[in-house]
């Protein structure tokens, strides 16, 4: 393997035919208007604060690491008669890990049925199970996916769907199969899940702040982790275990932590970019082949953009958020309206304290709610499918990396051709042929 640093003149991308599912159709777009007031075209989940009872389920994981092990304790937090019963990761140690953390919150699963390996979550799948948590590094999403799906079981699964679009677009097509088989699946986009971000959204789309002319999204914040190599590491081991800092696995932090954003901006716009150009660099990173930073500008049509920032840098001023315009006012997306002078016009009442404040908090953690509503999905036989909606959102990041690393302007209709595949062809433990250069824009081909 060769991690490299300095700047490379190959071509990122190349141009090729379609591969994969072509043809994905936009979120159907919402025209709102605040002096005729219109229906919401939009599948609330029904914000249960618990699940309701019913068929026992049995859930495995697949991604042992701390999300995952959150994931499945979120899980089981969702109401009565939820077990966890197998464990998958490719590293054992992983696995144990988890094991044990769950063991000290009286989560016992049975030890013949945890597994490690590439092939863990083939084991899992032939456990006696109803649910899959996928929370591995989201470059094996969209094969995790698939499986699952093919095993007829129902699935929530952690953002981004796919770090590339011919993952993207499989988990879309997987996404197509789990709704003809009366699947659900839920995703880790806890913010649509997440009380206030709904009534919010419900108030702008019945048209309170009037048409949407422009947004902003941002993720600003230090520099997450990064693990040094040990000497006995493999080049796959060292890249699994630094997963948070190669493209290939993670997608970049556009996709790995701002898609939250820029999925809010697709959400209330209602549709997803027509296309984006950008910039981005690497100036204080310690490993790995990723940016710094992000600065895009996504195109809506009809003259309407919005601006998209992320930045992993420590020293800096962090905050993250959302900003949607209006004719009629603004919103933060979360919990306010504002009038067009920045008086407020509408905001979300939330729980309050014993002393008759507000708690400033929602009533359920949107992490547990998501299965409250992936459940009660289950339970109620009301499938919900949030799969292709995730991807085309993780399309839209994967759009905006592309013009930063490309320095190209770069459109939805590239990425629908694109054959960008990131990572090695097979996955093995041991030596790895791939170079990582530092994408130089102005030097390489859009896809």
């Amino acid at each position: 393997m060769m991690e490299k640093n300095q700047l490379s003149r190959r071509n990122f991308l190349e141009r090729s035919a379609l591969i994969g599912a072509a043809g994905i159709a936009g979120i159907s777009a919402l025209s709102s208007c605040s002096k005729n007031a219109k229906s919401v075209d939009y599948n609330f989940p029904p914000l249960l604060d618990k699940a309701p009872d019913g068929k026992k389920l049995r859930a495995g994981l697949v991604g042992c690491g701390n999300r995952g092990t959150g994931a499945a304790l979120n899980f089981l937090a969702a109401g009565n008669d939820l077990e966890l019963v197998a464990l998958a990761d490719v590293f054992e140690d992983k696995v144990w890990d988890c094991h044990g953390k769950l063991g000290k919150q009286q989560v016992e699963v049975p030890k013949g049925n945890c597994f490690w390996g590439f092939d863990a979550y083939k084991h899992l799948l032939e456990v006696d199970l109803d649910v899959v948590i996928l929370a591995t590094p989201p470059h094996f999403r969209p094969e995790h996916f698939d499986a699952a799906i093919q095993a007829k079981k129902h699935v929530f699964m952690e953002k981004p769907a796919a770090v590339d679009p011919v993952g993207a677009r499989q988990v879309i097509a997987t996404s197509q199969k789990a709704e003809n088989m009366g699947l659900t699946v839920v995703t880790g986009t806890q913010r649509r899940h997440q009380r206030d971000y709904l009534e919010t959204y419900r108030q702008v789309a019945s048209g309170a702040i009037g048409e949407i002319t422009s947004a902003k999204a941002w993720w600003l914040q230090s520099h997450v982790w990064f693990r040094t190599r040990e000497e006995e590491w493999t080049d796959m081991e060292y890249m699994l275990r630094n997963w948070n800092n190669f493209c290939w696995l993670c997608g970049d932090h556009i996709l790995d932590t701002h898609v939250h954003n820029i999925d809010i901006v697709n959400w209330f716009m209602g549709k997803q970019p027509e296309s984006a150009v950008g910039f981005g660099g690497r100036v204080r990173r310690l490993t790995g082949d990723q940016y710094d930073f992000f600065s895009i500008d996504f195109e809506f049509g009809n003259g309407i953009f919005s601006h998209s920032m992320s930045r992993q840098i420590d020293g800096c001023a962090n905050s993250l958020g959302e900003l949607v315009m209006g004719t009629e006012g603004y919103t933060n997306c979360k919990n306010t309206i504002f009038n067009p002078d920045g008086t407020i016009k509408w905001q979300y009442e939330y729980p309050k304290n014993k002393d008759g404040k507000s708690t400033g908090i929602v009533k359920v953690s949107p992490y547990v709610q998501e299965h409250i509503d992936l459940v009660t999905a289950i339970r109620t036989n009301k499938p919900v499918v949030e799969a292709e909606r995730t991807a085309v959102s993780t399309l839209t990041a994967i759009m905006g990396r592309t013009a930063a690393y490309t320095g190209q302007k770069v459109t939805w209709q590239d990425m629908l051709n694109s054959t960008e595949r990131l990572g090695p062809e097979k996955y093995e433990m041991g030596q790895v042929e791939m170079e990582f250069p530092t994408p130089l824009p102005g030097t390489q081909h859009k896809a």
